[in-house]
């Protein structure tokens, strides 16, 4: 049986709740005093935190000790683990009922898989809950399953179009294409003029949602219960995204380590073009040949026939259901502060990423942050992706998939039927093809 925190009745006094105004164009952060002194809090708790240890975890640690000021009893151990490994790792470890960390920074599509597996715990009923109509409606909805909700938002994002201002100015580019075909136009000439890369295409599942999705494609039907991933959209848009690198209007890919490659390339001003998110803002930021924000441009993906988006993405805060009841009051006293206003405000204009509270948006800290700004535009743009347990287990068939496709230069339509058949074996039993 999955553990609740209902009927906890401490949180609130355990919890600090922040409300936030903004008047005058000045952040106004009010915090109301806890009901209990919160000195009296004493616990230990293990956090896995799963970004970037160098480009965003120094500012994660910042809000651990701006918590321990108010907070000084409650020991946080921190743990960077590679994103990459965290699901799996997770998964074993709540299994096994040992090594489990009690707050889990997870990938949106991971909350529903843990919670179906009865490895968190659900959280109405409790303080974090207690505001939750300040949080954006997509970004919550990622942390239910079965009528409870599980997490709460950590941050939220989509894929976009991250591009060299600088390079496309000296190609004779004026703004950033809009569209898959104006993009090979923009990357020619680019090479032509400037005799760098005009794109660099990352072969991984996630990162080839924009093709497919802009030819009106999708992965599963869950209305339907019908693996569509397959499909003649689909096929069109990995031809697309094949064609950019057989043309060599993008850059061949690399075999080993193609993100870090492509991260490299552009803070380099090799590529001039890439399809990337928020997370990587301030490893641009502080590149040293880059140039500055300044330099940087962001824009919506282009478009396929259909339509314009990349995936919903972001983290979610989780608590593991092994947790000793004791320590409980603690972990949502640290989920509530690092999930607030001004805690998601202080992220944006550290690292610019996007809040998930209404009320952060209002703080001039996230009004005044152009990278918000811009990327707020590529949320809206954004395409749903299901929030069955399952789909945390959709991309390990599509980076096969990608790898084949652009790399080994398979045939699109034939890679996808390989990753249909793996999906109905192994991943969505229950669907049709």
């Amino acid at each position: 049986m999955r553990r609740t925190a209902r009927g906890i009745a401490v949180l609130a006094s355990a919890t600090l709740a922040l409300s936030v105004a903004a008047c005058g164009g000045e952040d106004q952060a009010a915090e109301e005093q806890p009901k209990v002194d919160p000195a009296t809090l004493t616990a230990e708790l293990t956090w896995w935190d799963t970004s970037d240890p160098q480009n965003e975890g120094p500012a994660f640690q910042e809000l651990i000790a701006k918590f321990n000021q108010t907070y000084p009893n409650v020991k946080i151990n921190y743990q960077s683990v590679p994103f990459g490994e965290a699901q799996n790792k997770f998964k074993t470890a709540a299994q096994a009922k040992t090594g489990a960390p009690d707050i889990l920074r997870a990938e949106v599509a991971w909350v529903p898989e843990f919670a179906s597996l009865g490895y968190l715990y659900a959280l109405d009923g409790s303080e974090l809950l207690s505001d939750s109509a300040d949080f954006l409606e997509t970004p919550l909805a990622s942390n239910t399953y079965d009528g409870k909700t599980y997490g709460v938002p950590q941050v939220t994002d989509s894929l976009a179009l991250m591009y060299n201002k600088e390079l496309l100015g000296k190609a004779g580019i004026s703004a950033p294409p809009k569209s898959w075909a104006e993009l090979k136009t923009a990357s020619q000439a680019v090479k032509e003029k400037t005799g760098a890369e005009g794109v660099y295409l990352n072969p991984a599942g996630y990162f080839l949602l924009p093709f497919m999705y802009g030819e009106g494609g999708d992965l599963v039907d869950t209305a339907a219960k019908k693996i569509v991933v397959n499909s003649a959209q689909n096929a069109a848009g990995l031809k697309i995204a094949k064609d950019l690198i057989d043309s060599g209007a993008a850059a061949k890919p690399s075999a080993n380590d193609s993100y870090g490659t492509m991260m490299t390339l552009f803070k380099e001003q090799k590529v001039a073009m890439i399809i990337n998110g928020p997370w990587e803002v301030n490893n641009v930021k502080s590149a040293p040949t880059f140039g500055g924000l300044e330099n940087l441009g962001i824009a919506p993906v282009p478009a396929g026939s259909a339509r314009a988006g990349g995936p919903v993405g972001g983290h979610n805060y989780t608590i593991w259901s092994g947790m000793p009841q004791e320590k409980v009051d603690a972990a949502v006293a640290f989920v509530k502060h690092m999930s607030s206003a001004e805690s998601q405000a202080f992220l944006s204009e550290k690292l610019g990423l996007l809040p998930t509270r209404k009320s952060a948006y209002q703080l001039d800290a996230v009004k005044n942050n152009a990278v918000v700004a811009a990327f707020q535009s590529v949320n809206e743009a954004a395409v749903g992706r299901p929030w069955i347990p399952e789909a945390g287990q959709f991309f390990g068939p599509l980076d096969q998939m990608a790898t084949e496709v652009l790399i080994q230069r398979k045939d699109p339509k034939a890679a996808l039927d390989t990753v249909a058949r793996k999906y109905k074996a192994e991943v969505v039993p229950g669907y049709g093809l």
